[in-house]
């Protein structure tokens, strides 16, 4: 009968296939499970629902932490993130009515929505912070790379004048800096990162605590929803923090993560890399070069292959061209510089250090196509505690500790095959499945160097720079750089959106390679005007990056042939200015690890509440004092590089008045101008109301002690600044040793107020001489000392007010 009626066949067919369709969309349609009923414990709220679990756990009054699971219990594992073990619970109440469950704590009400255990969160009056959707938490079972497992997301609302922020560093990213109305992938991979933080400015931040491959939508529903999606998982598992300012939720999610502990000194001055330095003698003669020509700097770095012909991983300087590796630490450290050196979590098979992996089951079958050598060479499982403790030993008795290295370069330090994501995915570690882990690699590989750094090398601070950070990594001493960039301005103008949002996910320190790592996989010719100016303009932001650091391919150090005499006396004077600024800067050092600060701020930190700074890409706060424009066009070419001045567009925010800093000129906040950017100058504007310490001229960080302080104020508004000191490297501070005093200014009454010294250190100056300028016109602008103090005051530790 069928062969006879060929429509009916059809129609047959077109009803299996609906069925078929209709039974796909009910499997990953959201489902609102229902609250069946709830019981109070210590530390949270459990709902059992008509299909799963529900998990309310008050961290703190501003920290609540939502898990929900299909499944009929929560997963045991402990989180790689969240390291704060909650000892103390805090107080809450829970009270109910017929629609919703209720959990009030000091700072917050929580509503779960009985119906569709939706979460609404409300300041203490009831002004909604934000909302889970009704469509809310969803996992829905999936299959991926091969794998059974189940896909996790979490919608909220969102209205359309939210700004949103962090998520991590993107480097090839040239979309907007708000991530309002866009989308993101959230996988770690080559020239990919992933933070899974998120502040908003309504006033509170999220981390997912999920670490397979995810996306971030943050366009939903007509742009009034946003939504996170995780490709693998059991649960729903995020944390929410209550600012309202920006400040406030990195505090709370540092300290549900863990602080950033202080690097030395010595690491806010100039790093010196190259893509690479051959040999001994080549770094001797940079060292020489430097010193010899009076250009500041404080870390010389031998980057990738001085193994070379040896296999990757050998973790030994290749003799004929390092017949001295400790003699040539030694002299690095004669002329006050740090040695940093380039060390892989990948092994070339034929080496010792393989084999002894390999025998203890720490290597790992992931590979990296080795482009110099035409190998593929092999992964350690650097979520096996055990593989963590024989790789540091490794590379601690073969170069860190026996050489004397600083500082320790963590490149390619993500399991990256490649187009062979997928292989990435069904990979095994000790841990578990690739595709949960596809995010982790980098935050357990430093976990392993930082915890061995600490207990073998204790008298000196780690510094790890490292290609991906995942959340929690500012805990392992780690500073974020964007990888293997283009010499491009293209490139260059992409790098600071992703600066400033890296740092609002969290992680305080974070630098680019200064000029771009290659040009078409080959070295820039910086003889070129076209590319002075992008090493130029690159130079300038980066002196105002939280680490400074030049690196890439081709001969690129200050004291250069490639540059002319005005670009070398450009570089020199933004050196010179960043060296003038580290008490000001080692300061704000101090606050990320005692307050858990944030140095390169998105403008949303200190003007959340003017909306026309959300959606600005190329501007940022240094500190509380200075507003960094960095020039990202290209605004000279070789036929007219000597022409007038040109210009870049800058919105000043409305709440403040701001000064010139080059020229001193005052201008009111709430406009728009067109800043003087000739290829001497940064537009640079400082708030009004800020104290700025600046110090003398030196060569290296710890050259002068800072006993004599220029102090400039901008006045104009009431300000204050927390001056901070230690004794520069060991981690004495932890234990209470070191000193700070806070310098407030009072606007009206024209007065400097200098509190007690609180704290004391070994070696601890006794007293300070502040030579105060107040800024006025040309009185106090530009970079240089300048010539008459308006007041000149001995300060010994004890409270005293000056009048201006």
């Amino acid at each position: 009968m069928i062969k006879t009626l060929p429509h009916l066949n059809a129609k047959i067919k077109q009803s299996i296939a609906l069925l078929f369709l209709i039974i796909s969309c009910l499997a990953v349609l959201p489902v609102n499970a229902t609250i069946k009923s709830f019981k109070k414990a210590a530390d949270g709220v459990t709902f059992s629902l008509d299909k799963g679990l529900l998990k309310v756990l008050v961290r703190r009054a501003d920290i609540i932490e939502v898990k929900y699971t299909i499944f009929n219990a929560f997963e045991t594992k402990p989180s790689l993130v969240v390291n704060n073990s909650w000892k103390t619970p805090s107080a809450y109440q829970v009270t109910e009515n017929k629609k919703e469950v209720i959990i009030t704590t000091s700072k917050l009400k929580v509503q779960v929505n009985k119906a569709t255990n939706a979460i609404t969160y409300t300041d203490l009056k009831g002004n909604v912070i934000t909302a889970e959707d009704d469509e809310n938490k969803t996992i829905t079972p999936a299959t991926i790379a091969g794998i059974s497992t189940y896909n996790v997301s979490t919608q909220f609302v969102s209205p359309k004048t939210e700004g949103l922020f962090g998520l991590g560093c993107h480097p090839l990213d040239s979309l907007s800096i708000n991530y309002k109305g866009r989308n993101q992938e959230l996988l770690i991979k080559y020239l990919t990162g992933a933070i899974p933080v998120l502040l908003s400015t309504k006033g509170y931040g999220l981390l997912w605590d999920n670490y397979s491959a995810s996306n971030f939508y943050g366009a939903e529903a007509d742009n009034t929803k946003f939504k996170y999606v995780s490709e693998s998982g059991k649960q729903v598992d995020y944390l929410f923090f209550y600012g309202p300012n920006f400040d406030h939720i990195i505090d709370l999610y540092r300290t549900a993560t863990g602080r950033a502990p202080m690097f030395g000194k010595w690491a806010f001055g100039l790093f010196q890399s190259q893509d690479r330095y051959m040999s001994e003698e080549e770094i001797i003669g940079v060292k020489d070069n430097y010193r010899n020509n009076h250009i500041p700097v404080d870390v010389i770095v031998q980057d990738w292959y001085y193994w070379d012909p040896l296999p990757i991983g050998s973790h030994v300087m290749k003799p004929e061209r390092y017949p001295h590796p400790k003699q040539l630490v030694d002299e690095l450290h004669k002329a006050n510089i740090h040695a940093m050196i380039s060390i892989w979590p990948v092994f070339g098979k034929g080496t010792p250090n393989y084999d002894a992996l390999q025998k203890m089951g720490g290597l790992t079958d992931i590979t990296w196509d080795n482009v110099v050598t035409h190998t593929f060479d092999t992964y350690y499982d650097a979520h096996n505690p055990k593989a963590r403790e024989l790789y540091w030993d490794q590379a601690r008795d073969s170069l860190i500790k026996r050489y004397g290295w600083d500082a320790w370069w963590i490149d390619q330090c993500e399991p990256d095959n490649g187009a062979l994501q997928d292989a990435r995915r069904q990979s095994n570690f000790s841990i578990g499945k690739g595709i949960d882990y596809f995010n982790t690699y980098s935050l357990q590989h430093t976990k392993g160097v930082y915890e061995g750094w600490r207990r073998d090398i204790p008298g000196k601070r780690a510094f790890f720079l490292v290609r991906q950070s995942f959340a929690g990594e500012q805990r392992n001493a780690s500073t974020l750089w964007s990888g293997d960039i283009e010499c491009t301005f293209k490139d260059f103008k992409n790098q600071v959106p992703q600066g400033i949002n890296a740092c609002a996910s969290g992680l305080p320190y974070w630098t680019s390679d200064i000029g771009g790592y290659h040009f078409h996989w080959k070295a820039a010719d910086w003889s070129q005007p076209d590319k002075r100016e992008l090493f130029t303009r690159w130079f300038q932001f980066g002196a105002f990056c939280p680490i400074f650091r030049i690196h890439g391919k081709g001969e690129r150090a200050l004291f250069s042939k490639n540059w002319d005499d005005n670009t070398k006396a450009i570089l020199l004077n933004f050196d010179k200015l960043r060296y003038r600024l580290l008490p000001y800067i080692y300061s704000l050092a101090g606050r990320v690890t005692t307050d858990n600060y944030t140095i390169m701020r998105s403008l949303a930190f200190d003007f959340r509440n003017d909306p026309k700074v959300y959606g600005i890409p190329d501007q940022y706060m240094f500190g509380p004092a200075f507003m960094v424009n960095p020039v990202t066009e290209q605004l000279y070419t070789s036929a007219d590089a000597d022409k007038k001045a040109k210009a870049r567009q800058v919105y000043l925010p409305a709440a403040s008045k701001w000064y010139d800093f080059w020229t001193g000129e005052v201008l009111d906040g709430g406009q728009s101008i067109s800043a003087a950017a000739p290829i001497e100058i940064l537009p640079l504007y400082v708030k009004a109301g800020s104290i700025i310490p600046m110090g003398p001229h030196m060569e290296y960080a710890t050259e002068k002690p800072a006993d004599n302080i220029e102090l400039r104020i901008y006045p104009g508004a009431d300000g204050s600044f927390q001056f901070y000191e230690d004794e520069n490297d060991n981690y004495n501070y932890e234990k209470g040793q070191y000193a700070t005093f806070k310098l407030t200014w009072n606007d009206k009454t024209r007065k400097l107020s200098i509190s007690d010294t609180k704290g004391k250190f070994p070696g601890m100056l006794k007293n300070h001489t502040f030579n105060i300028v107040m800024v006025k016109g040309a009185h106090g602008a530009n970079m240089e000392t300048t010539a008459q103090a308006d007041k000149v005051v001995k300060y010994a530790g004890k409270a005293l007010v000056v009048s201006l």
